[in-house]
């Protein structure tokens, strides 16, 4: 499996020559020894990104380079989940929550606005996920879509809240592992990732909120500390032969 390590507010999960796909800073395809979610703090402000991560890792004894993420959640917060050659650690805050209104009339409902001025702010729903299946690169966004599903249904029924305005994903592959062509949730890679993003969710939300209401999920994107509501609504139509 991985190998995965906490130090000084910064989270690495390690496998030598690990393909992996980002949705965070810098995102994209990248073989890396490892890829990290690093702990900011309150009032973070740095714009030079890549070399506050170089900062952070140095300073934490993770010598290797790979794609990272930014999280407001401390790291004490974090849970991993481990399932038939899958690994799935969360971290899950939201303090900045996103809501996608069902009602096609794109207004508010009572007692909600949107709140979408300024820059998103770190609450933040990470996943660092890897599997020790060879997955194409076709296959590796294949697999990044379905953990995306399973934390967007976890989110739901747990929050209320399809995600924040911060979330990022990273997957990764061996690919010296045993070939596996689909990553789709009726597959054994897929089926095993939903499972482990569910549970690891559903852990690091246990751990982040503590349910007494001091500190629990906000009720709404107005309770929220920050958040948005994509308001609006699209023109629709038909496609000519």
């Amino acid at each position: 499996m991985f190998e995965s390590r906490v130090s000084a507010g910064v989270l690495g999960v390690r496998r030598r020559d690990t393909r992996w796909l980002s949705t965070g800073f810098a995102g994209g395809y990248q073989t890396a020894d490892a890829a990290y979610n690093c702990t900011v703090p309150e009032g973070f402000d740095r714009t030079d990104i890549p070399a506050y991560v170089a900062e952070r890792r140095e300073r934490a004894g993770f010598p290797d380079e790979g794609p990272a993420m930014l999280t407001g959640v401390d790291l004490r917060h974090a849970r991993r989940a481990r399932l038939d050659g899958v690994e799935v650690v969360a971290t899950a805050g939201v303090s900045n929550p996103a809501r996608l209104p069902m009602d096609d009339t794109g207004r508010a409902t009572e007692g909600e606005d949107s709140l979408d001025d300024g820059p998103p702010r770190p609450g933040t729903v990470n996943l660092l996920v890897g599997t020790t299946r060879a997955l194409s690169d076709g296959t590796l966004a294949t697999l990044l879509a379905t953990v995306v599903e399973a934390k967007t249904a976890t989110l739901l029924a747990e929050t209320g809240f399809t995600g924040t305005t911060s979330d990022a994903v990273v997957v990764g592959s061996d690919p010296s592992g045993e070939l596996a062509a689909f990553a789709g949730s009726a597959t054994p890679v897929g089926r095993a990732a939903r499972v482990c993003v569910r549970d690891a969710v559903r852990a690091s939300l246990t751990a982040r909120y503590d349910g007494t209401g001091a500190d629990d999920v906000p009720a709404s994107v107005t309770a929220a500390e920050y958040g948005v509501r994509s308001s609006g609504r699209a023109t629709v139509s038909r496609l000519d032969e």
